[in-house]
């Protein structure tokens, strides 16, 4: 989302873009977006109602790898106790966004089920709203916003009605290496293998052109990137080649 249409965004529901993993309770149990088991044990899921709810198993923020090692056990262990299962829609609810939410903060308002909660909602009133709220979130580490229509309906893939709100960085790395493409880049680039002035390595593998994937930049060569924000490790989340540097020239 660029910042020239936000103005049309005032009204929307407005909530931190949670760095976990989601999840889908179908009412017994959990399921990932690609209907794999969640063997969360029974203390954890106890007090969940037998209705639908959709949300993400959630740590803290900058806590996604933790996250991730800990639900995707099979063993049921007492880590999950760092873990809450943060919720924004039940998906077989009737009405709009607005009364399904409501659904939500009514089906967990007795706190019965210990380690859920509605994950909380605002409205956005407008661009100054939007940008001071993403400040915030940005401040503590949190990842971005998500924005939902209102009376929007409930669609378990992408949508119209569900926006990401993030802002990219750009900085520079030195290529080390490349590696080969596979599938429809067989034969050409598949990704850059860079290193950051600080020793950090990694590869880059989207932003570039055919041409670009043909003839890369060789190694020894700065270049710029664009990430969304460093991992736990300080490794750059999403990187995407921008291009060459050639008025910079970082060491091997």
């Amino acid at each position: 989302m660029s910042w020239d249409n936000a103005a049309d965004l005032s009204g929307w529901w407005m909530s931190e873009k949670l760095d976990g993993v989601r999840a889908y309770w179908d009412g017994k149990q959990f399921l990932s977006r690609q209907g794999n088991l969640f063997h969360a044990p029974n203390w954890f899921i106890e007090g969940l109602p037998d209705q639908a709810l959709d949300g993400e198993l959630w740590i803290d923020r900058k806590k996604f790898q933790r996250t991730v090692s800990i639900v995707r056990r099979q063993d049921k262990n007492d880590l999950w106790k760092e873990v809450r299962f943060l919720v924004f829609d039940t998906p077989n609810a009737r009405g709009g966004f607005e009364d399904r939410f409501k659904s939500v903060e009514e089906l967990l308002a007795r706190k019965i089920a210990k380690y859920a909660v509605a994950h909380p909602q605002q409205i956005c009133k407008d661009v100054a709203c939007l940008r001071a709220e993403l400040a915030r979130i940005e401040a503590l580490g949190g990842e971005g916003l998500m924005l939902r229509e209102p009376g929007s309906k409930y669609e378990a893939g992408r949508s119209s009605t569900l926006l990401k709100v993030k802002n990219f960085r750009d900085a520079e790395a030195v290529v080390i290496g490349h590696q080969a493409g596979a599938g429809k880049h067989k034969g050409r680039l598949g990704a850059l293998l860079v290193r950051l002035p600080d020793g950090t390595e990694f590869a880059v593998g989207t932003g570039f052109s055919d041409k670009e994937r043909s003839t890369p930049p060789p190694v020894g060569e700065t270049i710029t990137f664009r990430y969304q924000e460093l991992s736990e490790a300080g490794v750059p989340r999403f990187p995407s080649y921008v291009g060459v540097r050639s008025d910079l020239k970082l060491k091997k």
